[in-house]
């Protein structure tokens, strides 16, 4: 009895494997399709503790990304690059968040992206052309992932756009990607989703008072890439932080971070003296003006509601409306209904193959 063509069953498996992974994708743009129609849209001035869905537009808060591709101001981006050989090797991806406002027609309302699911399209999707040139909207980014929203000082920010650096080679993410590429082919693909201020955003989570947050400072950041604090998620780590905070032995901001827990220190005007070194000229501090703003920033009152996710009840972060947003996740239960199909097919079709064989 001959065998089964190995390269048919390969097929089929992959068939079976790639519509699962479909099916998986679309129940969770059910679950998160379902989830924003059944619950009705807030409005921020009114809001009590519990799940909330609120929309409105992004505001930065005291620290905004700028993305790695593109090069663009944002709040959240998830970018890759891919060789465009058999198999698309991922020779660079990251995802970053931190945490940002929502304002609507009543209010704002902090966001905590920890442990978000972030539902937002592709802003650039492009591939190098025939002879290997880079695509006209690629710009990659050359200084640091993060930067402040606290700049208001106009002729500062002008003089920080016109100063010419020299990127060093050996850290820029343009040397990253090209010595991660694999295959030795200049065929690639890069893709970047992002969210803005000023987009038009619908959340999900729970609204609690910023004082009930177990950690404020890891809450503010998602980070899937290169993240120490990813760690914190294992539950013994997590045991013996818990531990540590209960017998007092965790330090304080101001004992772990010292200058840098100063509001405003290294990001505008500290609101303090800093401790600084014998013969460093000390910084002007913060006006009074400037020393309130910096507190509302940096020193949010322990019952001020804001959201974030909960173990029991993510957070999701979805671009558009709230009829967009669960528009585009029934859209993509329907692709996993073909993954369904799509799988099925594939065992049918390994199972007479097997037989016949």
């Amino acid at each position: 009895m001959a065998s089964a063509d190995p390269s048919l069953l390969a097929l089929t498996a992959a068939g079976i494997a790639g519509g699962l992974a479909l099916l998986w994708q679309g129940f969770g743009g059910f679950r998160s399709a379902v989830r924003i129609g059944d619950t009705a849209t807030s409005r921020i001035a009114s809001l009590a503790a519990g799940e909330v869905l609120v929309s409105g537009v992004i505001e930065p808060a005291e620290v905004t990304l700028r993305s790695p591709l593109q090069s663009r101001e944002c709040v959240w981006y998830r970018a890759s690059v891919s060789s465009g050989g058999r198999g698309q090797d991922d020779a660079f991806t990251e995802e970053r968040g931190v945490g940002f406002r929502v304002r609507d027609g009543s209010g704002t309302i902090r966001v905590f992206p920890r442990g978000a699911r972030v539902d937002a399209p592709n802003r650039f999707d492009d591939r190098t052309a025939t002879f290997g040139e880079t695509p006209a909207g690629l710009e990659m980014r050359n200084g640091p992932a993060f930067g402040s929203a606290m700049t208001d000082d106009r002729e500062a920010a002008i003089a920080e756009l016109l100063t010419v650096r020299r990127p060093d080679p050996k850290s820029t993410l343009r040397s990253v990607v090209s010595s991660t590429l694999v295959g030795g082919t200049n065929a690639r693909r890069y893709w970047e989703a992002r969210l803005e201020p000023g987009d038009v955003v619908t959340v999900v989570g729970t609204a609690l008072p910023f004082g009930h947050l177990e950690d404020p400072n890891g809450a503010d950041l998602l980070d899937h890439w290169d993240d120490p604090s990813v760690g914190l998620e294992d539950p013994t780590v997590a045991a013996e932080i818990a531990a540590a905070r209960a017998a007092g032995e965790l330090l304080t901001p101001e004992e772990a971070w010292g200058n840098a827990a100063i509001p405003g220190f290294g990001v505008g005007r500290p609101v303090t003296r800093p401790e600084l070194d014998a013969g460093v000229r000390p910084p002007e501090l913060a006006s009074a003006d400037e020393a309130a703003t910096a507190g509302l920033v940096f020193d949010l009152e322990p019952n001020l509601l804001v959201i974030a996710t909960m173990p029991d009840r993510p957070l999701l972060v979805a671009f558009g409306r709230p009829g967009a947003a669960a528009e585009r996740q029934e859209g993509r239960f329907l692709v996993g209904l073909l993954g369904a199909l799509l799988a099925i097919g594939s065992a049918v079709a390994a199972a007479t193959l097997l037989s016949s064989a």
